[in-house]
């Protein structure tokens, strides 16, 4: 539950007790904040846009003002691809070894620079980050025709690569809740931790 600052709502344990507050940690708010529906829908539609409407939801159902979800969640499911990021540098620097291609560090640093900016230009859709992997390789003199070893490195990779789609999805929506939650940390908002033991007021 996500309570806005200033609501003048008191909170006491079961004897009378107040209860402590204490500043949260990124795996309370992991494990105990986000959602699961998000990164369960992401997973299976490995699209970012179709599981808007659920992070969405989520956020409505957290406490989350509309006028901080409703501009955070759809700019996040456009921009923010984290997971993308990772496949794209990793897959770039996966290719390259396999056909012997030596980088140096001025050609990682593109791959770096690049893998970012093309994340952030990859549409929400299944199988997105796969094309934009072409883009990233062809930065660093890698090309990909038809019959080059290249070619056949970059097969393996697209034959897992629905797999590899769920993951990076579910790793975008966590990072776009993530996000939205640091800025609502930001913005001194009060978000009630619930668990097995009695629930904690996280001052925001």
């Amino acid at each position: 539950m996500i309570l806005e600052p200033g609501s003048g709502l008191e909170f006491a344990g079961a004897e009378g007790k107040t209860i402590e507050a204490k500043s949260p940690s990124l795996s309370s708010i992991f494990l105990n904040i986000i959602p699961t529906n998000p990164m369960i829908t992401a997973f299976v539609t490995r699209s970012s846009g179709a599981t808007l409407p659920v992070s969405i939801e989520a956020a409505e159902n957290m406490g989350v003002p509309k006028s901080i979800y409703g501009f955070g969640l759809p700019v996040g499911a456009t921009i923010n691809m984290d997971g993308t990021t990772i496949y794209l540098g990793v897959c770039a620097m996966f290719i390259a070894n396999s056909i012997g291609f030596d980088l140096d560090f001025s050609q990682q640093l593109t791959i770096v620079i690049t893998a970012v900016l093309a994340s952030v230009g990859t549409a929400g859709v299944p199988g997105a980050g796969a094309i934009m992997l072409l883009m990233v390789l062809e930065s660093v003199g890698i090309k990909v025709d038809a019959g080059t070893p290249a070619s056949v490195a970059y097969g393996m990779i697209l034959g897992i690569d629905a797999l590899l789609d769920m993951g990076r999805t579910s790793m975008n929506i966590v990072g776009i809740c993530l996000a939205l939650l640091r800025y609502l940390k930001a913005k001194n908002f009060l978000i009630l931790i619930g668990g097995s033991n009695s629930p904690l007021i996280q001052p925001y």
